[in-house]
């Protein structure tokens, strides 16, 4: 491998989910990909095929809607040969008494300021979820295995990133030292999270940061695992930069 392909990370934000469909709060909910998020995952892949872009592992979180992504643009590739690993820690951000609760409607019930602090600030989270609550991750026994304390019944940006660092210090960055080009499929707020300490992006500034559906991102890093700068982060897109900037546009306008 050459050097600058040693050092390269892609990410991927899962394609459109059957609660992204209902315009529903999803969070930790596990929900599969719709029709256009399957398409929407396959085009991710011939974006990154196009490009020369060839992962050799793979990162996801534990839920269907970014394994699926990952599965279908590896297929697009001819790569569902390679690594995968999973961790919780690259799951969606938890929405707390919010999961499954219809974004317009909440809107109406609490008021667009209180959903925006909620869905964009980064220390505010939703209200949170009783253990006793069937949306309690507790109860999911993918994480039966997980200390009772690290299980969240609800999320801020600031705690997904501190959930996910770990992650990318113990599993993500060895493998990038060893020369492996990393895929990373998961989703909006554990990527913002990611992207806000690759790109050491402010606490204010990371609301307004959008990432589209199923449209890849690339950074270099160098030898400090530190992102090789560019003028503007839809620099980074790979394929089709007006359709990246429409999709994170309609992503922007979504309520809650």
């Amino acid at each position: 491998m050459t050097s600058s392909s040693a050092r390269t990370l892609l990410l991927i934000r899962h394609g459109q989910s059957e609660w992204n469909a209902l315009n529903l709060f999803t969070g930790w909910h596990d929900v599969d990909l719709t029709e256009l998020g399957e398409q929407e995952a396959r085009a991710g892949g011939n974006a990154l095929d196009d490009a020369g872009l060839l992962p050799d592992v793979l990162h996801t979180s534990l839920q269907k809607r970014a394994i699926r992504t990952a599965q279908l643009a590896l297929e697009e590739m001819d790569r569902l040969w390679i690594p995968v690993r999973r961790s919780w820690r690259l799951n969606e951000r938890h929405y707390g008494a919010l999961t499954g609760l219809d974004k317009k409607q909440t809107v109406a019930e609490h008021g667009a300021d209180q959903v925006h602090i909620w869905r964009r600030s980064y220390d505010t989270p939703p209200p949170a979820l009783d253990l006793a609550d069937e949306r309690h991750p507790s109860h999911d026994p993918r994480y039966a295995s997980l200390p009772a304390d690290v299980l969240p019944a609800t999320e801020c940006l600031k705690d997904v990133v501190e959930r996910m660092l770990p992650w990318w210090y113990d599993a993500i960055v060895p493998d990038l030292r060893a020369g492996r080009v990393v895929l990373v499929a998961a989703h909006g707020n554990s990527l913002r999270a990611l992207v806000k300490h690759l790109d050491g992006i402010s606490d204010d500034d990371i609301a307004d940061l959008n990432i589209p559906t199923g449209i890849p991102v690339r950074y270099q890093l160098d030898d400090h695992m530190r992102a090789v700068p560019v003028e503007s982060f839809e620099q980074r897109y790979v394929g089709d930069v007006e359709a990246a900037l429409a999709a994170a546009g309609a992503v922007a306008q979504q309520t809650g």
